[in-house]
């Protein structure tokens, strides 16, 4: 989901290895039936391009009448990505939208000078057993877009491009990789993917990107000659002709990266911005729930609840 409970990111574990950059490894945290690894920020990486903030949401098993209810909360600074192996979730946003995404669409939303949302799963989902996995990514945005306009964009499974060759398949979800592009509109250079290798398989990762990283979904990988498992994600250094081969139960992965930024990015609870002072007006703003007024509002569909701003 695009909430983080906690005021502080809570980094997880960070460990160098020679083949790579950075080798980062999640701490899990249960947030009452369901578990959220987080990849990012890490102690030593705040970054891979423009992503600030990665989750594994799941995967979890829920029962007839159970679901996720992620209240509406606020966002500046950032684009929100929600990518869904399985499930549904219904987004809803102060700038309209009301969307329910399936597994292999994607949701962006750009929060730019400020937006709400909240993410619920489907009334129709809990009508019976449903299950809960997936990614929930933030991408800061550049300073010089900051305080755009908040926007939204749904792309269904089938617009997303798709690159298959000798059991590898590739659905580009946002930026340009592998001669593809994907439909969302990007701020910023990036390319973001969920990768299926079949055992034995290899992948060149692109090279036309200065930061690149992966995240293990399901299975293993090698890069030049270790093993990597699900719920690992690395950083490789800029310029490195990097392939990786698939183990032998073949592996599920998301690639992602882009450009480096200008410059590290404040983050707290669910702002991200390029100055503390924007993040304290923000909180100010928020605090004061002048909903319309000024640059938050709730969705229009959902304004009962909202989740406070956090001591």
């Amino acid at each position: 989901m695009s909430w983080n409970p906690a005021i502080e990111p809570g980094c997880p574990d960070e460990v160098g290895v020679d083949a790579i950059e950075t080798l980062i490894v999640p701490r899990s945290r249960d947030l009452g039936g369901f578990e959220v690894r987080r990849a990012l920020p890490a102690p030593k990486r705040q970054m891979v391009g423009p992503f600030i903030f990665f989750d594994q949401a799941g995967p979890a098993e829920l029962l007839t009448g159970q679901g996720v209810d992620v209240r509406p909360h606020p966002h500046i600074g950032l684009g929100t990505v929600t990518y869904l192996f399985k499930g549904d979730f219904h987004h809803r946003d102060s700038t309209g939208a009301d969307q329910i995404i399936s597994p292999g669409a994607l949701n962006w939303m750009v929060a730019g000078r400020g937006v709400t949302h909240s993410e619920r799963t489907s009334a129709t989902a809990r009508t019976g057993p449903n299950s809960l996995f997936g990614i929930q990514t933030w991408l800061a945005l550049p300073e010089s877009h900051e305080d755009v306009a908040p926007s939204f964009e749904h792309h269904g499974k089938e617009t997303l491009p798709v690159i298959e060759d000798r059991g590898v398949s590739v659905r580009l979800i946002l930026g340009n990789a592998f001669g593809e592009v994907a439909p969302a509109t990007m701020l910023s250079e990036t390319f973001y993917a969920d990768v299926r290798l079949e055992p034995g398989s290899r992948l060149p990762m692109p090279d036309n990107h200065e930061d690149r990283g992966i995240y293990i979904v399901e299975g293993s990988i090698s890069v030049a000659g270790q093993e990597f498992e699900a719920g690992q994600m690395m950083v490789f250094r800029p310029g490195d002709r990097i392939t990786v081969a698939a183990g032998d139960r073949g592996a599920r992965m998301m690639i992602l990266g882009g450009a480096t930024f200008d410059g590290p990015r404040f983050i707290w609870w669910n702002f991200v911005a390029s100055s503390q002072e924007r993040i304290e007006l923000a909180k100010a703003e928020w605090r004061a729930a002048n909903w319309g007024k000024g640059r938050f509002d709730l969705p229009v569909d959902d304004r009962n609840e909202h989740i406070p701003l956090p001591d």
